[in-house]
């Protein structure tokens, strides 16, 4: 069986963690391949919530081998207390696995995410300010320290003596804070490799090894396309590559063995953080997409922005990432509109662009071209089937997905783990 990647199309939060948790048992292993803990994911499984950060969801399917791989950065005290969350509500989390090439997230490098947001001021960037970014740029530095280096002493003592001697400088001399000592940081990140050792693997030959005896390897990315360090809204996107090809750099496994890249995307647009937003609403609209659809963020607990769904953004992420198939999140949500908006284009100094702008100034300054779709009032909760949606509802889902580039495969009519549609199988 080939590895299916699951791709955010929009900004993110827009239901990654939902979507996997569809596939169900039929899923072997699920890889997280990019980022860290500046994302997360919400799963509800009954009446419970669960907000996952580093872990992937499929955590919460017994008998599925959660995969952190070599792309993603780890902040260790973070995971442990996510480990043992899980394990105090009944979850077993003992197939878990972390590949030996992730690089570790050092408390250096938390203190400079924060004293550069602030230094940035006006032009901040919207980090979460846990070290992420500082850590990505040490890895493309190659001066990170990965997960392998906390089992050699003198290879760890070695590393964190280089890098602190550039980093001492910056937050002394620029910033003007204490610097760590290298025996501080050392010590702090030595103190975790027993606990670590047992989880620790070559996750590259793991994942293919489980492709050649036909098990089912789920992709799953952390942000989205539009956040991607290459095909995002740049300078405001995240430090790693979130797309289908980042699947395979952060996870090794090839690109010849990725059958199938299902993108998914919110009925209507969320971001967090700065960047430009063409369909973001500051009205009424805004406030009951955000109210509605309990927009604030699993990590961070900011509100989030909210707008109109937007098919050049569908569009582009189909192209970017070889959408083969998206799923639809939060139908539910827009219950109760008199219309639904729908951003078809984008109208720059009176030029139509159906497709993104090549350049930011022009997508910054990008007007939406709406076409308007009448709204609906009836619960589509239970609904589990496209007949079963009221005629509006099923009118929205069909133009959308005209406009988006790749067919909808899937539904999202409510928050519970089997309010779903399932139009073609995933898998």
């Amino acid at each position: 069986m080939p590895a299916i990647a699951i791709i955010g199309a929009q900004w993110g939060d827009e239901g990654k963690g939902k979507a996997t948790d569809v596939l169900g048992s039929r899923v072997d292993y699920v890889v997280k391949f990019n980022g860290g803990n500046n994302a997360g994911h919400t799963v509800v499984i009954g009446d419970q919530k669960y907000a996952l950060h580093l872990l992937p969801s499929g955590i919460l399917t017994p008998g599925c081998t959660p995969v952190i791989g070599n792309g993603v950065v780890v902040d260790l005290a973070v995971l442990f207390e996510e480990i043992d969350a899980l394990e105090e509500r009944g979850v077993d989390t003992s197939l878990l696995k972390l590949s030996a090439n992730a690089h570790v997230i050092a408390s250096y490098n938390r203190t400079l995410d924060k004293v550069t947001e602030r230094f940035l001021g006006s032009r901040r960037l919207g980090t979460t300010g846990r070290g992420i970014g500082p850590t990505y740029a040490d890895k493309m530095n190659r001066i990170g320290i990965r997960v392998q280096d906390l089992f050699d002493d003198k290879i760890l003592q070695a590393k964190v003596e280089g890098v602190l001697d550039l980093k001492g400088q910056i937050l002394t001399k620029i910033y003007n804070r204490r610097a760590p000592s290298v025996e501080e940081i050392v010590e702090e990140l030595a103190s975790y490799a027993d606990r670590l050792a047992p989880y620790v693997c070559d996750s590259g030959l793991l994942l293919n090894r489980a492709l050649d005896r036909g098990e089912t390897v789920l992709l799953e990315a952390g942000q989205a396309t539009l956040l991607d360090v290459d095909h995002g809204t740049y300078p405001f996107v995240t430090s790693s590559s979130a797309t289908a090809g980042g699947a395979c750099t952060g996870s090794g496994i090839p690109p010849r063995r990725l059958d199938r890249v299902i993108g998914i995307v919110k009925a209507y647009t969320t971001r967090v953080g700065e960047g430009p937003f063409p369909t973001e609403l500051h009205d009424s609209f805004g406030e009951h997409l955000r109210k509605t659809g309990a927009e604030y963020g699993t990590t961070t607990g900011r509100s989030r922005r909210c707008g109109w769904y937007d098919t050049v953004i569908a569009r582009y992420a189909a192209r970017v990432n070889g959408v083969s198939d998206f799923v639809l999140t939060k139908l539910d949500v827009l219950t109760g509109l008199e219309q639904v908006p729908v951003c078809v284009a984008y109208d720059v100094d009176g030029t139509r662009h159906e497709e993104m702008p090549v350049n930011q100034s022009d997508f910054h300054h990008a007007v939406p071209v709406y076409e308007y779709l009448p709204g609906w009032w009836e619960d589509i909760s239970e609904a589990r089937t496209l007949e079963e949606l009221p005629a509006n509802a099923r009118a929205y889902v069909a133009r959308v997905e005209e406009l988006s580039g790749a067919r909808i495969s899937a539904v999202g009519v409510g928050p519970a783990r089997d309010a779903t549609i399932v139009v073609h199988d995933l898998i």
